[in-house]
């Protein structure tokens, strides 16, 4: 279970039911009273532990299925929490959905037709690296969408998620905080380095130039779709190593809720002998 000072963690970055996110005012570079990066990392350490041994009892007893969303501005650190905290994970119950513009079938369908397809079965573990809430996001600061498109979406997605967790989904979600500061370090970052090239997009540097709208659209998403079913956290995140005990905090909480077992043996163990 976790401990006061991990209660207290998530209750600063927990967008209650009801409270506007204030976004733009949240300071990315915030520790969340973690000292340094070596205390994160020993942190961290111990929260994987505990995730897996969660995590294999989710994946054994096939009854809940967990979805994570993990959104934010590019560089934000999306990949960086798949890499650090979902892929010390069990493989054979971990599945990452990524989503990028509409194509073929998904076209034909509503736009939460191709979501609900990768939805996690019982026992597994999805994380969205992005995900339906792109929809009122760069759907409307691009303007793909108008207004009264995005705007009815709201609702949609909330009776949606209400859906999944009504038939035994758990669902958490971060939007990952930073500073345009930051942002430009790690874009530069990519150009500088040769084998980070393949991860930059010059189409980033549009996306930058319409930051204050992005923040406007992540604050209504967010204060929006924040439901006790669903809830949002809004993760700061300038700082890697305080990104990743955050993010490790909140899910070692929700399954600690969920409280997998190991099932039953369905037969008869004294029966059995091994010769």
């Amino acid at each position: 279970m976790i401990n006061q000072a991990q209660r207290k963690l998530i209750s600063k970055i927990l967008v209650k039911p009801g409270m506007d996110a204030n976004i733009s005012k949240r300071e990315p570079g915030n520790q969340l009273g973690i000292i340094d990066e070596q205390t994160a990392t020993e942190l961290l350490a111990e929260f994987i532990d505990e995730l897996r041994a969660l995590q294999e009892r989710l994946w054994a007893q096939q009854s809940k299925g967990l979805l994570i969303v993990l959104q934010g501005i590019d560089t934000s650190g999306k990949d960086g929490v798949i890499r650090n905290i979902i892929g010390a994970l069990h493989p054979a119950g971990v599945r990452i959905a990524s989503f990028k513009a509409p194509a073929g079938a998904e076209t034909q369908h509503d736009y939460l037709w191709r979501i609900h397809q990768q939805m996690p079965n019982r026992g597994e573990v999805v994380v969205f690296n992005r995900s339906h809430y792109e929809s009122l996001l760069i759907e409307r600061v691009r303007g793909f969408a108008p207004k009264e498109v995005w705007a009815r979406r709201y609702k949609h997605i909330v009776n949606f998620e209400r859906l999944l967790t009504d038939e035994g989904t758990h669902i958490v979600k971060f939007m990952l905080h930073i500073s345009k500061a930051e942002q430009a370090l790690r874009l530069q970052a990519r150009l500088d380095d040769p084998t980070k090239l393949w991860k930059f997009n010059p189409g980033d540097l549009d996306d930058r130039k319409m930051w204050s709208k992005y923040i406007r659209a992540y604050e209504d998403a967010v204060t929006k779709t924040s439901t006790s079913n669903a809830p949002w956290h809004v993760v700061p995140s300038d700082h890697k190593w305080v990104r990743n005990v955050a993010v490790a905090t909140v899910l070692l909480d929700t399954l600690n809720r969920i409280d997998p077992q190991y099932p039953p043996a369905d037969f008869d163990v004294n029966a059995i002998h091994i010769v």
